[in-house]
């Protein structure tokens, strides 16, 4: 597959908002085709869970997830522009963090979509600790 991340996005960060710990504030897109990643966790390939009671594991899993669902459409992180991101313990975010650089840093220069973050109470399942949605274009 090939991967052309060439399109043109454009990330600020706004003087008066501060600078944002590994996000973009704004992320401006000007796109051909826009894609809705539905929320990643930590399934593997055969639908088994990786990690039980393992956020780290859990959230590298889901990083792995989520670039199998890029190079589906041919993009790879650079293509990210929106990450909405559920934790169900905020105590994680070191953690989330961590397994969130590695996966940008696999693209040069580093990709830095918006994100959002939330901690919830549950997910779909009770063994989930990360799900991740996202937003790509190309």
């Amino acid at each position: 597959m090939s991967r052309d991340t060439t399109i043109p996005i454009r990330r600020l960060n706004p003087s008066d908002l501060g600078p944002p710990p590994g996000y973009s504030q704004v992320v401006e897109v000007q796109a051909g085709r826009i894609f809705f990643i539905a929320g990643q966790t930590a399934l593997d390939a055969g639908g088994a869970l990786v990690g039980k009671d393992d956020f780290a594991a859990q959230a590298d899993q889901v990083f792995r997830n989520l670039a199998v669902a890029l190079e589906a459409v041919n993009c790879t992180a650079a293509n990210l522009v929106k990450l909405t991101v559920f934790l169900r313990d905020m105590d994680n975010l070191r953690a989330y963090r961590e397994a969130r650089n590695r996966f940008f840093a696999t693209v040069s220069p580093p990709a830095a979509p918006a994100i959002t973050l939330v901690e919830v109470s549950k997910l779909y399942g009770p063994e989930f600790l990360i799900e991740i949605e996202a937003v790509a274009a190309a």
